[in-house]
């Protein structure tokens, strides 16, 4: 279901977590309108998508957040022997620098960030993933941010392995108030697609408080 080229990128198209109307998935696979809607049945049918009516309009997302890791995850194999190369074309470049991933930051930033609470003792690891320390809970009031309880039936924070940099980002709830939170700050803006892009007041207040020895993770 995957292996299709169509149905490839319509499903890379939502792994930003926004919701997406027909037409639009079928610009980004560049297809028509009628081979798109085809496609969104079977990927409805399988259970990869789910559609959501607002008011006469249908939207279109991944079923869940496994979906996106799944697709994160064959990316890795089907890349593993070309890694380097793939990402170092310019196309990519922004990408790889910070990317949104099913609602968390991923890319270089997002390893940054995760890099940045390991540094500073600011996780503990249990079996769901990890937990806040008190260290943690403090850079996070320092960024302005506290954090809502782990809401039932949602992991809290783990680990996710970065599709460009083979390294792991935070992903989970605490993951996605994050990256809220850094674009609520003006840190961080959309730019297109999944792409993100540190604003300059991002360069100024964010940047200089993340680990810059991303070997430490």
């Amino acid at each position: 279901m995957m292996a299709d080229p169509a149905r490839s990128l319509m499903l890379a198209y939502l792994l930003s977590g926004e919701l997406a109307s027909a037409g639009e998935l079928a610009l980004a696979a560049s297809i028509s309108p009628a081979t798109a809607s085809a496609h969104l049945s079977k990927l409805l049918e399988t259970g990869l998508l789910v559609c959501e009516a607002r008011g006469r309009h249908r939207y279109y997302r991944l079923a869940s957040q496994d979906v996106g890791h799944a697709l994160e995850a064959l990316a890795l194999v089907a890349e593993r022997s070309s890694h380097q190369q793939s990402w170092e074309h310019p196309a990519r470049q922004r990408l790889r620098y910070a990317r949104c991933c099913y609602g968390h930051l991923a890319g270089e930033l997002g390893v940054k960030v995760l890099a940045t609470l390991h540094a500073i003792d600011g996780l503990k690891a249990t079996r769901a993933g990890y937990d806040l320390t008190a260290h943690g809970s403090a850079w996070l009031a320092s960024l302005g941010l506290a954090p809502q309880l782990p809401r039932p039936g949602r992991r809290f924070a783990y680990p996710c392995l970065d599709w460009s940099e083979r390294r792991d980002h935070l992903a989970g709830q605490l993951a996605d108030e994050l990256l809220r939170h850094f674009m609520e700050k003006g840190w961080i803006r959309r730019i297109e697609g999944r792409a993100l892009a540190l604003t300059p007041l991002g360069v100024q207040q964010l940047l200089p408080i993340l680990a810059s020895d991303q070997g430490s993770t």
